[in-house]
């Protein structure tokens, strides 16, 4: 009963994104900062998230908020790559991770192999390193 009263609120409305999640973050941080430390300003710019937050999700204007959320993905993507690859790199024991000199790409080779050449796929520029 409840949970069609909500769906049919909901209804036409935008919803959450990753956008509203990255604000919901931002809000609990700074709400708990505010909590230790009693500073006013933190309060107000944790209120003003949660005002964002709550207008975004109860929103009619399905466009906007779609484009607002491809804007911010667009923004932290480089973010998440890297952290994605630092996670990989520290997960796989079994190859080592290269920047090729040349263009930047990343190589992962075999690890234990010795001095190898390492060709990068990306430009063909050869270079040696020990693996």
């Amino acid at each position: 009963m409840i949970r069609n009263a909500i769906q049919r609120f909901m209804y036409g409305r935008y919803g959450h994104d990753q956008l509203n999640l990255f604000l919901m973050v931002c809000y609990l941080l700074l709400y708990l900062v505010f909590a230790f430390t009693g500073l006013e300003l933190l309060y107000w710019l944790s209120l003003a998230l949660l005002v964002c937050v709550l207008f975004r999700l109860l929103s009619h204007s399905l466009e906007r908020r779609r484009m607002e959320n491809a804007r911010f993905l667009r923004a932290i993507n480089p973010v998440l790559s890297w952290l994605r690859l630092r996670r990989n790199i520290r997960r796989d024991k079994e190859h080592i991770y290269f920047k090729c000199p040349n263009c930047g790409q990343q190589l992962r080779v075999p690890r234990g192999k010795g001095k190898i050449t390492v060709t990068c796929r990306s430009c063909g520029a050869s270079f040696e390193e020990k693996s």
